[in-house]
């Protein structure tokens, strides 16, 4: 099979994994004549596919054969698809053409499972290694981990790549044993402890070799040398949304508990996809795509509005999101005795939790009201949606309409009738 051909196939297979970023590592470029490629800043080319996506990771598998019979997996062993695999000097002679191309700005790369995980990692990180040690390529490199591969495998793997990944797949251990049994949520949970510790470990040396820098004459360097990172752009991990009746109160739930037990960057979700040839076990329709789209806005509150995961959604109240309305309007809807909140007055928590106002708006009225009393005028400056913020707050000039108001508010949002699209 020739180049393309494999690129067709494998660059298509990718596609499932929405945990594709590349936000974060440490500043790299080659502006001084060595090396090749930058992982940040500005004359990085951008390609655009037809419905407006922003490509610039080269993201493909190594191979899309896999040992594993995942029944949501379109790649699972016994699914009858066109199957090739990446030789690791195609792949690293790939990355730097279409960088040379400025078509890309770094390389996402996964893999099925292929004779073993110890092996398949193997092909993963020496890939990495090559574009590092032998081209000394300094883009984004993002690499999807194998939870089952010895440590020493991860760990060499955080040397090379930006980010690091391990897929959760499915929010509950039930489920995953019921869907992809030959994967164990116990060893995904201790390759994440593991990678979690390898990278508090080189902040903390990061920090330690900052702080004992001294430097004696001027323009003098110091002579230490800086610690080695390990991704430092974090690990990051996905879930598959509604490929099993887990309610949405369980993902938050999950997501909360990944992300305080090893700091996550992010948590993705990706609504399932109906597969060919699929199991009966599987759903024959797709959860609605707005759904997805709700809990991306209830995993921003946790993340940085200061919401737990059981105040956005509870079994309490069905467990699940309301697709109509956003999770924080529904929040200050359910809870209408904590508003309205005084623009002048609120502590910034509370400033947080009102619909329309986001984290710079508020740090931004936090400056404002320590030079003078906020009125309702200086909202249209912070370009607000004046609609969404006035009914729950207070101001010099300004009182809300009665509690019904905010009913209307809840009906008067449009209803989208959004649905998952197909992958085929």
């Amino acid at each position: 099979m020739d180049l393309n051909a494999k690129l067709a196939i494998l660059a298509d297979a990718a596609k499932y994994d929405a945990s594709c970023a590349s936000s974060g590592g440490n500043r790299r470029d080659s502006t001084e004549g060595r090396g090749i490629g930058s992982n940040e800043g500005m004359g990085i080319c951008h390609s655009y596919a037809p419905d407006g996506r922003c490509i610039s990771l080269l993201k493909i598998l190594l191979t899309n054969y896999c040992r594993y019979d995942c029944l949501y997996c379109v790649n699972r062993a016994s699914s009858d698809v066109p199957r090739a695999r990446f030789t690791i000097d195609e792949v690293v002679r790939l990355t730097l053409d279409f960088y040379r191309r400025n078509c890309i700005e770094g390389l996402f790369l996964s893999s099925g499972i292929i004779r073993s995980p110890d092996y398949t990692m193997e092909q993963v990180v020496e890939v990495a290694r090559r574009l590092r040690e032998e081209h000394d390529f300094r883009g984004y490199i993002h690499l999807k981990t194998i939870p089952d591969a010895a440590p020493e495998l991860l760990e060499r793997a955080g040397r090379y790549a930006d980010r690091l990944s391990i897929n959760i797949e499915l929010p509950t251990e039930s489920s995953l044993g019921a869907l992809a049994p030959e994967k164990d949520v116990q060893a995904i949970k201790r390759s994440m402890a593991r990678l979690r510790v390898h990278i508090d470990d080189a902040k903390a040396q990061a920090r330690e070799a900052a702080q004992g820098q001294v430097i004696s004459l001027p323009k003098a360097r110091a002579g230490r040398a800086a610690p080695a990172p390990f991704a430092a752009a974090g690990q990051s991990t996905q879930m598959i949304v509604g490929a099993d009746a887990t309610d949405d109160a369980t993902i938050l739930a999950t997501s909360s508990q990944l992300y305080g037990a090893y700091r996550l960057k992010r948590v993705y979700y990706s609504a399932f996809s109906p597969i060919p040839d699929s199991a009966a076990a599987l759903p024959l329709k797709p959860p609605p795509l707005q759904r997805e789209h709700r809990l991306y806005q209830a995993d921003w509150l946790m993340r940085f509005y200061g919401f737990a995961a059981d105040e956005i959604a509870s079994p309490r109240t069905g467990g699940m999101l309301r697709l109509e309305i956003d999770p924080k309007l529904a929040w200050a809807l359910a809870h209408p005795e904590r508003f309205p909140v005084d623009l002048n007055r609120a502590p910034r928590e509370m400033l947080l939790r009102v619909p329309g106002l986001g984290v710079k708006a508020v740090d931004r009225l936090l400056l404002a009201r320590r030079v003078r009393r906020v009125r309702a005028d200086d909202l249209r400056r912070l370009n607000v949606p004046l609609r969404k913020v006035l009914p729950f707050t207070t101001a010099d000039g300004h009182r809300p309409a009665p509690t019904p108001d905010l009913r209307r508010l809840a009906c008067a949002q449009p209803s989208s009738a959004a649905a998952q699209g197909s992958l085929f």
